[in-house]
């Protein structure tokens, strides 16, 4: 008997699940012995992953315009939160579309922004010098800034955001957005939570958490939000409705799963919340060492009093607070993971598991105790800027094999093209990592919007790593970073200005430069010679 993609062309289907803000170190296929991650494991188990997986930038918004264009932020202009991605911009998913894809997103997309707060870094008039005009105070005419671009933003969402589309959205086809984080996500997910209890707004937040003496960490509380109302458990029953749709469609699908967790805030609900004992987690080896300028100034902060611990900028914690966080994050990962174990199993009931390709990646890491850091941001140790990459191929089984290649999130794009038979776009940047040599090393980029505890000024960070080293520099400070990734792991020996580490850094600097020149622009073609 035929099955349903020999019918369709041999195109297969692609099920792309991404969490945020989860480390690879936080999977049980990954090495970690107490969270409990089976049905991701049993996709590792049967495909391939990648151990030198890096992100192109270790911040939501730019990362995930990274992972849909194949480019990297310096080019496609998403470089902090708060850029949206241009429309002027082709995604991978449109030449999915293009190809006859059905394509599909269910859960966070975040191309966009969502919280609906204005920007800190905006045009300045100087004195004694004329303004010009608006339109033309961006070196982008289309900057970005029209209302086509407001789309997730949660402040305005008062219907889905399927009738609000004019044609697709970014080469998706079906939308059902979650936008924010933990039990404060927002966007189609609240509109259906408010009809399911009409004081669901009641149930969401800090103030209406469940009393709850046992945890006592920044951004963690007992959410009041039940197992089944939670944002987690929709993305799976959307998931699952989509894919029974398709039980009898010969169209190949594309379909993203992206769940907002297990980003902060740390809400995991019902049986979720206390599913693991902070004792029972181990501190990282580098809790408590490093003494970069800017963790100085933050554990300064943090003994002050000073220190801000409910936005999105990185602070430092205790030994004690540290283990109750990564406890909860265990739990919303969980969670994830038996959300996955119902969409696989639809897979299967619905007869599409054979002609389906399975990945999962996460946008970016967490410190999560890394040098007494919780969060993200600016400085790139191994925990932020390096993820989980699991491919499963049912037609090329691997059964659990590791790659240590150097691989990047820019590269996700070309491998799904070139696994669909289709050919890029010029311009896209990324590697098919099934049909392309390795590169010998990785460059990560990171813009600020505004300053934060230990830098006086908004950065603008460059990384490289190779198979053994990452450099980080950065524009207008008179430190950098440099460790051997072979003989310490955990990052806590910084040779930068090191005498015996010259000739290392000065090879360093090469490889990173001429690794930069690689990734300028090649877009858009010539009309002409000349």
């Amino acid at each position: 008997m035929a099955s349903k993609n020999d019918k369709r062309g041999n195109k297969p289907n692609f099920l792309f699940i991404i969490t945020d803000q989860h480390r690879a170190d936080h999977l049980g296929c990954y090495g970690n012995s107490v969270v409990k991650t089976p049905n991701i494991d049993s996709i590792a188990a049967r495909g391939t992953r990648w151990n030198k997986f890096y992100v192109a930038n270790p911040i939501c918004m730019p990362n995930r315009a990274s992972i849909m264009t194949g480019r990297m932020c310096s080019v496609h202009g998403a470089r902090h939160n708060g850029i949206p991605l241009s429309k002027d911009h082709t995604t991978f998913v449109e030449l999915l579309r293009d190809a006859g894809y059905a394509t599909g997103l269910i859960g966070k997309s975040h191309l966009q922004s969502f919280t609906g707060l204005p920007a800190t870094n905006k045009f300045k008039q100087k004195k004694g010098l004329s303004s010009p005009s608006r339109e033309l105070r961006d070196a982008y005419k289309n900057n970005r800034h029209s209302p086509d671009y407001d789309l997730e933003d949660s402040t305005r969402w008062h219907t889905p955001l399927a009738d609000r589309v004019d044609g697709d959205f970014y080469g998706f086809q079906h939308v059902e957005i979650a936008a924010g984080h933990a039990d404060q996500a927002s966007g189609d997910y609240l509109l259906w939570a408010r009809k399911q209890r009409e004081d669901f707004d009641s149930l969401t937040g800090y103030e209406n958490a469940l009393p709850d003496e046992s945890i006592d960490a920044p951004q963690a509380w007992r959410t009041a939000v039940p197992e089944e109302l939670y944002s987690t458990n929709w993305i799976a029953d959307r998931s699952v409705h989509w894919i029974d749709q398709r039980t009898n469609d010969e169209t190949p699908f594309f379909l993203q799963i992206s769940f907002p967790d297990p980003h902060h805030p740390f809400t995991p609900p019902g049986k979720y919340w206390d599913m693991y004992d902070p004792l029972d987690v181990a501190l990282p080896k580098s809790f408590g060492k490093g003494d970069l300028p800017p963790i100085k100034a933050m554990r300064e902060a943090m003994e002050k009093g000073t220190d801000p611990r409910d936005n999105q900028s990185p602070f430092t914690v205790t030994g004690d607070e540290a283990r109750a966080i990564i406890a909860l994050t265990y739990g919303m990962i969980t969670m994830i993971d038996d959300a996955i174990g119902r969409i696989l199993k639809q897979l299967e009931a619905s007869g599409l598991a054979d002609d389906t390709i399975v990945i999962f990646t996460t946008d970016h890491g967490d410190y999560m105790g890394d040098h007494s850091l919780m969060l993200k941001l600016l400085l790139h140790y191994q925990g932020i800027i390096r993820t989980p990459f699991i491919w499963y191929d049912p037609k090329r089984p691997t059964d659990g094999r590791a790659i240590d290649d150097l691989a990047s999130s820019i590269d996700i794009s070309a491998t799904i093209l070139g696994r669909a038979g289709i050919q890029p776009f010029n311009g896209l940047q990324g590697r098919d990592l099934f049909a392309s040599d390795p590169v010998n090393a990785i460059i990560v980029e990171e813009d600020s919007q505004r300053p934060m505890t230990g830098f006086d000024k908004p950065q603008r960070v460059r990384t490289v790593v190779t198979d053994r080293y990452r450099m980080s520099i950065r524009q207008g400070e008179n430190w950098g970073e440099l460790y051997d990734l072979k003989s310490d792991p955990t990052e806590v020996n910084n040779l930068f200005e090191d005498a015996s580490a010259v000739p290392i850094r000065a090879t360093l600097t090469e490889t990173m430069l001429r690794r930069m020149i690689e990734l300028q622009d090649r877009a858009p073609l010539p009309a002409y010679r000349a």
